[in-house]
């Protein structure tokens, strides 16, 4: 546990970088396939719960390392907010990555880490793994943990919780473009 400066003395919450949430898929596709659908940022809109759109900025543009892109995402309540990405890693088939940028611009502090990792399975088929890594960069999570110290496990908790459940939902709705295109042998688009 880390003391959060501001809080009363004593009180305590639980830092949050390093806090992870993770889920994966089978999918009957070719990993080029999944890694084409994985890499296109501007289609999770039409997958993710949280991330409405998502869309590249400037040049070089496109899934390659150093890449920055915009996504606009919103919670349940409506509140929507708006963060910069940039690539990390874009290693087709096996590996797609992203950091989102803190205030700060840095991306060796980033706000928090995004990866997917894809397998090939035996028959053409793919694993695809997705997690998220908060920190070590400020946050909206970092910061209402730190205002409300006593009710900061809860927060984190659920917060967690919610990225997961998104992500198990991102990755069933990406699964079934992926089994279409794959079954139809059409590409990703």
């Amino acid at each position: 546990m880390t003391e959060f400066p501001g809080a009363d003395r004593g009180q305590m919450a639980y830092e949050v970088t390093g806090l992870t949430a993770a889920a994966e898929a089978v999918i009957a596709a070719r990993p080029e396939l999944v890694w084409d659908l994985v890499a296109d940022v501007t289609r999770v809109g039409g997958w993710s719960p949280e991330c409405i759109r998502a869309a590249w900025l400037g040049e070089p543009g496109g899934p390659q390392p150093g890449a920055r892109f915009t996504g606009r995402n919103r919670f349940p309540d409506g509140f929507e907010y708006e963060v910069t990405c940039v690539v990390t890693e874009a290693a087709r088939p096996r590996a797609f990555a992203w950091v989102v940028l803190d205030g700060s611009g840095d991306p060796a502090r980033p706000s928090s880490s995004w990866r997917y990792m894809i397998d090939p399975l035996p028959g053409g088929g793919s694993k695809v793994r997705q997690r998220f890594t908060h920190g070590p960069g400020a946050s909206y999570l970092r910061e209402t943990a730190a205002t409300a110290p006593d009710r900061a496990a809860g927060i984190i908790a659920a917060r967690r919780d919610w990225l997961r459940a998104n992500m198990i939902a991102t990755l069933r709705a990406m699964k079934a473009v992926a089994e279409s295109s794959h079954a139809t042998g059409a590409g990703p688009g």
